[in-house]
């Protein structure tokens, strides 16, 4: 009998997408003109190419710079603006501490301390660092800097459990640490690059100012609390494991006594100080993570090697984030996020008094745009239509806003967040692993997570 296999799937949609952007780019629709014509056929294969994952993502990025500059579309500087991005250098830093912390043997030691609470058996092991990671987004203002410090604790944790590199076990624990440093935090005001991008443009463009509180109430309850336990059972169901004999524990003993332990939770400790008083000093995370870097590869002082440090930085996916921030400039610069924005605002069944259909379009408005232009683009491209938006839903400018994050908080595909795809590679697992995760949750929340959303929503007089 003929079964199809997920390779010729996948060929299948990457040849659909590069027919459909063929006929853009040689007939563009009038309301885009020919650049625009262009500049979509280009972002829609290299959105293809990372949903597909059947090319490394570093090759779509320079496939995206490559046809934007010699298309002529969008200048140099703006095209690799995400390489100046502090998101760029936040990710450079966290492979240097996350280099340091397996070098010393620290993840290990904390693996022991950490072990007797949560190794009794594999679903209070997954449950316990979920409960790790939302704790932590409450104290760290960046996703990467929560998964630099978790990774390579719950793999260690892994070791201890019996779990070898590409096993249920190993891939559920990364999962859920990719996931529980990331998603949980979209409801917490300050502890994301999306969330802040939304807050500043709310400030810049409307004269909106949130409210840490009314922001966690609305949010966190349902987006952080009923979506983290559906992520566990996700997990648990996609990779099921049973806790085994420990992997290497002489090797892994013997790494716990190594030298340098104290100067990383030194330098830990300040770092962790400072992320966490980021309000009171206003120095952005990237560059606290930055400083760190350069006392972890400072020579004679520093625990870093230069061969280490060439080892742990891997320049593919410093490539890949780089090549997701400038696919979010070009469409903004092009033109393509408010017109796509305009043209699904046309479609969606907008009107005054329908509270619940207004409530499940704006949030498909955002997660679909999310998917175009990357997450942390998404609010740039929306927050401009509040005010027409809330004329023709008949909301205030700040619902309108807040309905943003339940749908750019909705992730399909890892591409659309840095964060997902760092804590991937620090764990060592393939991100397809990750996939397996992120569309059924996607699903779960828009089928049932958006409806319970709306009736708190409605609980609390925002609707």
């Amino acid at each position: 009998m003929f079964t199809t296999s997920e390779f010729t799937v996948r060929h299948v949609v990457l040849a659909a997408i590069l027919i459909i952007a063929a006929a853009v780019a040689l007939w563009s629709p009038a309301a885009l003109g020919p650049k625009g014509g262009v500049t979509l056929a280009i972002v829609l294969v290299t959105l293809g190419l990372w949903a597909t994952a059947l090319v490394p993502g570093y090759f779509a990025s320079l496939l995206l710079f490559a046809s934007v500059l010699i298309a002529g579309l969008q200048p140099a500087p703006l095209v690799f603006s995400g390489f100046a991005s502090a998101a760029v250098w936040l990710i450079i830093s966290g492979f240097v501490i996350g280099s340091a912390v397996s070098a010393t043997g620290l993840d290990a030691r904390l693996a022991d301390i950490i072990a007797p609470l949560v190794t009794r058996s594999y679903p209070r092991l997954v449950g316990g660092l979920m409960l790790a990671c939302m704790l932590l987004g409450f104290l760290m203002p960046s996703s990467v800097g929560r998964a630099v410090v978790m990774v390579p604790i719950g793999m260690a944790l892994a070791d201890r459990c019996g779990f070898a590199k590409g096993s249920n076990g190993r891939i559920g624990i990364a999962a859920i640490l990719a996931i529980g440093c990331n998603m949980p935090s979209f409801a917490i005001l300050p502890s994301n690059i999306p969330n802040m991008v939304l807050a500043g443009s709310a400030e810049t463009m409307l004269g909106v100012h949130f409210s840490y509180t009314d922001y966690l109430l609305l949010h966190y309850p349902v987006l952080g609390i009923v979506k983290s336990a559906v992520t566990v059972a996700l997990v648990l169901f996609l990779f099921p494991a049973t806790v085994g004999a420990p992997l290497g524990g002489e090797a892994k003993a013997a790494a716990a006594g190594k030298a340098g332990q104290g100067k990383v939770i030194g330098i830990l400790v300040l770092t962790l100080a400072f992320w966490m008083t980021d309000s009171l000093h206003g120095i952005n995370a990237a560059w606290i993570g930055l400083g760190a870097a350069i006392l972890l590869l400072a020579p004679r002082f520093g625990v870093v090697s230069p061969p280490a440090f060439k080892q742990s930085v891997d320049f593919g996916l410093l490539l890949f984030v780089a090549g997701a921030l400038a696919l979010g400039a070009v469409v903004g610069a092009s033109g393509l996020g408010g017109k796509l924005g305009a043209f699904l605002t046309s479609v969606l069944p907008l009107a005054p008094g329908h509270d619940a259909v207004n409530f499940f379009s704006l949030t498909f408005l955002s997660f679909f745009t999310g998917m175009f232009t990357t997450v942390p683009s998404a609010p740039a491209v929306l927050t401009p239509m509040t005010n027409d938006l809330a004329a023709l839903t008949g909301y205030g400018a700040m619902t309108v806003l807040m309905t943003q994050v339940v749908g750019f908080s909705t992730v399909l595909f890892p591409y659309q967040v840095g964060p997902l795809v760092v804590a991937m590679q620090l764990s060592g697992e393939k991100l397809d692993h990750l996939v397996k995760v992120t569309v059924p949750l996607a699903l779960i929340t828009l089928v049932a997570l958006v409806p319970i959303d709306f009736l708190w929503w409605k609980a609390l007089g925002w609707l």
